[in-house]
């Protein structure tokens, strides 16, 4: 899909500070974030299941022992869609049935094993959704075999109440990719977005107010009155750019962070990272601050806001009001966190950005991310059969938002002299800075 108005130039490479928050640590193992975060795909916890398994095959038959797929314990059947224990089966039913959120002090990685597998309910629970649990199995229950599988409208939403004997490996295997792209990228939101549900459940709104001294000098000549009264807007709207950037900051190396925990995305070349974080970031950032935009105002995620009328001040009203009208249909979407993650990701993993060179591999990356955002939202707004569509809809007019939001800044760029903004600020919209000019 592409934007309405034309593509920018290739940004220019990030200077050391971003570059080093994008690359990996030296040494670091170069498997993607999908290995690295899953509990059920780590070395440590496979070896600890088959340790615990042989051990438990010297005082039993081998041939008999089922080990459950979540824990390790004998397996009592195929229960949701997985060979697990009465134990697991029970904890699964439980929580989605009483629809319980959990939370873990371990940043989502313990490891789940027989001995320990009541210590942390929330890894316990993404691991009965990582090897392949079905959600919808506990909610449909055992239902005639004729009638195991229905489709959605469209037939590209399948939702399967198969009992998990009738379930291929094949199926297995694409249940457990797609809900453990879905648990990484949430992770990955949650802990680096400001803007989330329980971020801004509390915020306390701080107007922004602009310094009366500054400008304020006036003069009885005509001509000396109406370059005061040009050099004053100038200094508002510099002043006010100044510290949206201030606000805005923070979220660049936040959505780095989540960038680099973005199933597939470390896989690819710096050069194409940076390219998709400078291009992307403005569209993600969007995207997250619309929950606190309406049609007065935009507040940050630490409660600073500020008025219509002084974004108007910084950009144009005709631009102004484009970014309110995203927001109020953006937000009519009702996106909950888990589904802004994915959609953020899908955002960044777009291939046709300028200046590209591994494109089919971001192609792939951001086809399975889509396919993950497709299920998550599928599952939470099965009533709403158009909203998957309608928020596909929204990448292009993004991609239109944020070609017109470069093109605002050439004003910046060109009067950055008048400006003092932070560097990494500086630097993700290829604005000029002091330290530029003397080379």
């Amino acid at each position: 899909m592409e934007a309405t108005s034309s593509a920018p130039s290739p940004p220019a490479p990030l200077q050391d500070a971003t570059l080093t928050s994008v690359k990996q640590e030296p040494n670091s193992n170069p498997v993607s974030p999908l290995a690295a975060s899953s509990p059920v795909s780590g070395t440590t916890a496979s070896n600890t299941e088959q340790h615990y398994v042989a051990a438990d095959s010297n005082t039993s038959t081998t041939k008999s022992f089922v080990p459950c797929k979540v824990c390790g314990d004998k397996a009592s059947g195929y229960h949701y869609g997985v060979t697990s224990c009465e134990g697991c089966k029970g904890f699964f039913r439980r929580s989605i049935q009483k629809q319980i959120e959990y939370r873990c002090l371990r940043d989502g990685k313990c490891l789940v094993i027989r001995l320990n597998r009541n210590r942390c309910q929330y890894c316990r629970f993404k691991k009965c959704l990582a090897v392949g649990m079905s959600r919808d199995s506990v909610r449909y229950g055992r239902v005639p075999k004729r009638s195991r599988e229905r489709s959605s409208e469209d037939g590209n939403n399948r939702v399967s109440t198969t009992d998990a004997a009738d379930q291929s490996p094949d199926m297995e295997t694409k249940h457990l990719a797609v809900y453990d792209v879905i648990l990484t990228v949430s992770q990955a939101h949650h802990a680096n977005c400001g803007y989330t549900e329980e971020n801004t459940r509390n915020l306390v709104r701080k107007p922004l107010m602009f310094p009366s001294g500054i400008g304020s000098d006036s003069s009885e000549n005509d001509n000396e009155v109406a370059t005061s009264t040009v050099d004053s807007a100038e200094q508002q709207k510099c002043w006010y750019f100044q510290q949206f950037a201030a606000n805005v900051t923070p979220c660049v190396q936040r959505v780095v962070e989540f960038a680099k925990r973005v199933p597939g995305f470390c896989d690819l070349g710096q050069d194409d990272q940076l390219i998709l974080i400078k291009i992307g970031f403005f569209e993600v950032w969007l995207s997250h601050v619309s929950k606190l935009t309406s049609n007065t105002s935009m507040m940050f995620d630490d409660g600073t806001t500020v008025t219509r009328q002084q974004l108007e001040i910084m950009y144009d009203t005709d631009f102004v009001s484009a970014l309110i009208h995203f927001a109020n249909t953006f937000n009519a979407l009702s996106l909950n966190d888990t589904e802004l993650g994915l959609f953020s990701a899908v955002i960044l993993l777009t291939a046709d950005r300028p200046g590209i060179t591994d494109i089919k591999t971001i192609e792939h990356h951001q086809d399975r991310l889509i396919e993950a955002l497709k299920v998550q939202v599928g599952r939470n707004h099965a009533s709403e059969p158009q909203l998957f569509s309608n928020l596909l809809v929204k990448l292009p007019e993004l991609r239109n938002l944020g070609a017109k939001h470069t093109a605002h800044l050439d004003w910046f760029r060109v009067n950055w002299t008048k400006l003092t903004l932070p560097p990494l600020f500086a630097e993700i919209f290829d604005i000029p800075k002091c330290e530029d000019d003397l080379q």
